[in-house]
């Protein structure tokens, strides 16, 4: 559910889904006094309503620490998955600057790995699962580059 913070820019959204649901402002005001459980349902559905939205434009999520970097093509009904791993203790790959050196170096202290998910759950949901677990959105122009260098090297 989205905190009261994060409702904030999304006030006239929440209006107008109030007014579509049948509650009017002096209405939403009363509930919020008299009845806070309902007034909490609707902002939860509210919520999962700007949730699934955010998670359909999501096409890209990466997650990296220091000892890896993977990175998932999101579409319809499976994702596919390219990790990077080093096998140097002296490589970083938690953040973009060093994820680049590491793959503008010597690519053989790394070992690429690629994989392919049919989604066992709507593909909103899989997105939901993996920011969950700390992943964040990427862009198609990273994925492009792994594709390249995977290919170049084999894997």
């Amino acid at each position: 559910m989205l905190s009261a913070d994060e409702l904030v820019p999304f006030e006239e959204d929440l209006k107008q889904f109030l007014i579509v649901n049948g509650v009017h402002g002096d209405e939403w005001e009363q509930m919020n006094r008299e009845t806070p459980e309902k007034a909490i349902e609707l902002v939860a559905l509210f919520s999962d309503t700007v949730l699934q939205k955010v998670y359909e434009k999501i096409e890209f999520l990466e997650f990296r620490s220091a000892d890896s970097c993977l990175v998932f093509h999101c579409l319809s009904d499976r994702s596919f998955l390219i990790a990077v791993q080093h096998t140097q203790p002296d490589l970083d790959l938690s953040s973009p600057e060093t994820i680049h050196v590491a793959l503008t170096g010597d690519l053989s202290k790394l070992n690429f790995f690629r994989s392919e998910k049919k989604h066992q759950v709507s593909r909103e949901e899989e997105v939901h699962r993996l920011i969950e677990q700390g992943c964040v959105p990427s862009v198609a122009s990273f994925w492009s580059a792994l594709v390249g260098i995977v290919s170049k090297t084999g894997a």
